[in-house]
């Protein structure tokens, strides 16, 4: 969806009609620059100053009913008595961002007078509304600065995203083929509690229902896909037979199409397996998976439903950039060079991927189907995040992990999945003991593309915990925090 954001300047009608004339062209100067200049991924709609309270709900419920509106910027251009903006609150249902700013860089000190300090007093009218929106316990985002500098179109843009992720939360939909991973913890969760936190529907299939759409998938149609794999990535054969090589590829193009249609019809955007009930399918979903997940789908492995609804949350987030599926496999713990190897079995998505992408058949001992084709390849170096939403039974939390990803320091030809390699901040003892205090899980939802403080609006404005791993966790401060966290959620 091509989404919008709505922005208005607040006002009153204290100081007289050419004060408000000036309000106004100075929002939509405002606006136009944010459009035209300021490189914001989204559109900026300016709408009319608000004055009074009917005209303050009216522009929160126009962002409520407008599908395309992900939410409203407001600004304080000069006093508006906060009184009158809490109908509109208590109405209000998509993100805010309170734009801290003023429409002059510097004071005119030479000229500067009442007229101008009456209609420049952001300084003054942003406190106020800040005040009810606290008194409200409202979540939003507050940027301060001026509206040209690149700090705030920065933190527009990030803002932007998370809004995206929030009103996406809504409208996340998992398809669960099978159950749980049997006697696994940190998989399971409460549904029903998840759907009344997120918006999150969360519904589960037998797998031969999806089956059926694999076998009806066409030759033709999984002809034209297989030839679109091997024209899109390196066939590694490895001493395989081509022909024979072919049918195991040919097998996930099938997967993929049935599965996709599956979904489609019935208004999924993510989808869960488990290896430990394949029914009728021939081999376990990796390279059809990962296509899914390229296209958007959020995914989970074994059951794990509510890491792919964060997957799709934060899909959404980075319009589907540098995000993925991924699990805490095994360490290097050489002193000086420890690290974490991320993978699964099959399925991270290629959107991650740096350099060449290779697809290949090998055995797999878990699923008892035959061997699957998959797409193998290595994660760029750089910064990101890993996320792990875990259903601690009296409430979700939201662990946020800061990591820093790593070249390989050797190659793995012997291993045929697709891996990042990485190091958890502060360090890797740091931040697996926090991340095990915290109740972390083995699978992540992964972004190169996302930040820490963009999670942790969504967190906040989701009403759950989140706890954040850095390169300033101490280990002694962060069981306090968790111990803290337990007497405010309670």
């Amino acid at each position: 969806m091509a989404y919008r954001f709505y922005f208005a300047a607040g006002s009153q009608d204290l100081y007289g009609d050419e004060c408000l004339e000036h309000v106004a062209l100075h929002a939509k100067e405002i606006v136009e620059y944010l459009n035209k200049e300021a490189g914001l991924p989204f559109e900026v709609v300016y709408k009319p100053t608000l004055l009074t309270r009917e005209g303050i709900y009216n522009f929160f419920k126009e962002a409520g009913n407008d599908e395309e509106c992900a939410g409203t910027i407001v600004w304080m251009h000069t006093f508006s008595p906060a009184k009158n903006w809490i109908k509109g609150l208590k109405a209000a249902t998509k993100p805010i961002c309170h734009l801290h700013t003023q429409y002059n860089e510097a004071l005119p000190f030479s000229t500067i007078d009442m007229d101008f300090m009456n209609e420049n007093q952001s300084a003054h009218g942003d406190r106020e509304f800040g005040h009810i929106m606290t008194r409200m316990k409202i979540a939003r985002k507050v940027i301060v600065g001026h509206w040209r500098s690149d700090d705030v179109r920065r933190q527009l843009v990030g803002w932007m995203k998370t809004a995206i992720g929030i009103v996406e939360s809504g409208k996340v939909r998992v398809c669960r083929f099978a159950d749980n991973m049997r006697s696994v913890a940190v998989t399971e969760g409460d549904k029903v509690e998840a759907e009344l936190k997120f918006g999150w529907v969360v519904d589960a299939y037998p797998v031969n229902d999806v089956a059926k759409y694999v076998e009806a998938v066409t030759p033709s149609q999984i002809r034209n896909l297989t030839d679109e794999y091997y024209s899109r990535y390196k066939i590694l054969l490895e001493g395989r037979d081509e022909a024979e090589f072919r049918r195991h590829v040919e097998v996930q193009a099938g997967i993929e199409i049935g599965f996709e249609k599956f979904l489609s019809e019935r208004g999924y955007n993510s989808v869960v397996t488990h290896f430990g009930d394949l029914g009728s399918l021939r081999q376990l979903p990796g390279l059809a998976i990962q296509r899914l997940m390229e296209k958007g789908y959020g995914f989970g492995a074994e059951g794990d439903w509510k890491t792919a609804a964060m997957v799709r949350v934060m899909k959404m987030m980075t319009g589907n950039r540098r995000t993925s599926f991924f699990e805490d496999y095994t360490y290097n713990l050489v002193p000086g060079h420890e690290a974490i190897l991320q993978a699964h079995m099959l399925e991270v998505c290629p959107s991650v991927a740096e350099g060449d992408i290779s697809i290949k058949v090998c055995p797999l001992s878990m699923g008892e189907r035959e061997d699957p084709a998959r797409l193998v390849y290595t994660c760029p170096e750089g910064k990101a995040i890993a996320t792990s939403l875990v259903d601690l039974g009296n409430r979700f939390r939201l662990i946020i992990n800061e990591v820093e990803c790593l070249k390989v320091p050797q190659k793995m030809p012997r291993l045929p999945v697709a891996t990042c390699y990485w190091r958890p901040e502060p360090d890797l003892k740091t931040g697996a003991e926090a991340w095990i205090l915290a109740g972390g899980a083995h699978h992540t939802a992964f972004s190169y593309e996302l930040d820490t403080d963009q999670m942790l609006l969504w967190a906040e404005t989701m009403g759950i915990e989140a706890v954040v791993i850095d390169r300033n966790t101490d280990i002694r401060s962060f069981k306090d925090t968790l111990r803290y966290n337990e007497a405010y959620w309670r």
